[in-house]
């Protein structure tokens, strides 16, 4: 708490200097008009839209595999306001200036209404809670809209282009209304943006708003130029432009950042999804067990009978709470694993109703998650084995094909099932989706009457 809190006055500090400084800068443009002066630039307009057009697309990206780790709608909205904000003016702005001297009116309303679009999505994404369930339809329902709704303002547009007014200022006279009212628009979105992701950084510290208000602060300025300084034609070049650029810099390094974060967080959560995962399926059954007899010697059990049990569980559960702490950390070789491994099959065979052979190559190299889930995968297999299969022999190999493919092999000479459900019941299904957690392949195959083979093809 204490760190946002600081983070955020150090956010504020820097808005008062950048605020003070650009608004110092425009008084100066106030003060002397000769320094509103644009210039007839074409290729270096093209030079610095294309710049910041390939930036916006960049941010979109960005927030877009943001939005598919968190699921948050404003990571939605800014990815699709500023995926809108670049395709308009790559579409409208940057295509048709490549081939003609001026852009039509047409191509000029429809790049300004992108921008308006884009920019207006952004100002309201901070404001907009909640997460998506559907994240992969939702980033592509996002970019078809996009898609068509640019396309359906283009024809518009263009089916009314002779009616159209030009997007300029005569040098000396006031600017047209409409052209006012568009970039007065411009100017209000940008402060909206201001505000709301400051907000956002207040409420929630997320470093990503932090370096949205701070170059929507540099837009904010560079629309007011425009407002007191109406661009001549769409050729030129006028300072707000740098400012611009910076902007799109600004927001390239938070969006970079906050992905970093965002997979990180990712990271972190899947490892405690595991770590959980490892203790309900391996020790808590065996703790579940000693409770169980500890249990039984209340009741009056007789000491000779429950003893034994007992001692055996409570020393696998120390062996499982070993395994799981060797495994989860940067394991060096697979002596843990090998160890964990044959003591099981030491255990499960203890009675004699089931005999295992285990083949493991010493030369195998497993990485920590590919230990704990290929013992898990062992370890629901034989149990399949052993609860279902009525079968007298099993065989598990952990090895190396000649072509250096790594595999896993569980086979028993049980009464297998048929093959038109070879994907039947919890456990095949635990097995599968343990080996796809780990880019590992998964195929089954059993012959009622000649057993059941099943197979892990680790990756490469």
């Amino acid at each position: 708490m204490r760190k946002q809190r600081t983070e955020l006055q150090a956010w504020l500090w820097g808005e008062i200097v950048l605020a003070g400084l650009l608004a110092a800068s425009l008084a100066l443009l106030l003060s002397y008009p000769t320094l509103r002066t644009q210039y007839d630039r074409p290729q270096l307009l093209l030079v610095l839209e294309t710049t910041m057009a390939l930036v916006g697309v960049l941010v979109a990206l960005l927030a877009g595999v943001r939005f598919s780790v968190t699921g948050l709608r404003t990571d939605l909205l800014l990815a699709a306001g500023f995926l809108i904000w670049s395709l308009s003016t790559a579409a409208f702005a940057i295509i048709p200036a490549l081939g003609t001297a001026s852009l039509n009116r047409a191509d000029a309303w429809a790049a300004l209404a992108g921008s308006i679009a884009g920019q207006g999505l952004i100002a309201v994404a901070p404001f907009v809670g909640g997460r998506s369930r559907l994240r992969d339809r939702a980033i592509r329902d996002t970019v078809l809209a996009a898609a068509v709704a640019l396309a359906a303002a283009w024809l518009l547009l263009r089916a009314h282009g002779s009616a159209l007014p030009a997007l300029t200022a005569v040098p000396g006279v006031a600017a047209p209304p409409y052209l006012d009212s568009a970039l007065a628009v411009l100017a209000l979105l940008n402060l909206l943006a201001v505000v709301g992701w400051g907000r956002r950084l207040a409420t929630t510290g997320d470093d990503l708003a932090k370096w949205l208000a701070l170059g929507f602060t540099l837009q904010l300025f560079a629309a007011l130029h425009l407002v007191l300084s109406p661009p001549r034609g769409t050729n030129y070049v006028a300072a707000g432009e740098y400012l611009r650029l910076l902007a799109f810099g600004l927001m390239l390094v938070g969006a970079w950042r906050a992905i970093r974060s965002a997979e990180l967080g990712r990271a972190v959560a899947e490892e405690r999804a595991r770590v959980a995962r490892e203790i309900h399926d391996g020790l808590a059954q065996y703790l579940f067990a000693v409770s169980t007899h500890a249990q039984m010697l209340e009741a009056g059990t007789p000491v000779d009978e429950v003893g034994p049990q007992l001692k055996q569980a409570a020393a696998l559960a120390q062996q499982e709470a070993r395994f799981a702490i060797l495994a989860l950390s940067s394991a060096s070789g697979t002596a843990p694993f090998d160890s964990a491994l044959r003591r099981y099959v030491e255990f499960l065979t203890a009675d004699g109703e089931l005999a295992v052979d285990l083949e493991i190559d010493p030369t195998i190299r497993l990485a920590p998650d590919e230990q704990i889930e290929i013992f898990r995968i062992v370890q629901e297999g034989l149990g399949n084995v052993r609860r279902h299969a009525n079968a007298t022999r099993a065989e598990v190999v952990i090895g190396r094909r000649a072509s250096g493919e790594r595999f896993v092999a569980v086979e028993d000479d049980g009464e297998g099932f048929p093959a038109e459900a070879p994907t039947g019941g919890q456990g095949l299904r635990n097995m599968r989706a343990r080996a796809t957690s780990i880019d590992g392949g998964f195929s089954v195959r059993s012959t009622p009457g000649l057993g059941t083979a099943l197979e892990v093809v680790l990756r490469t």
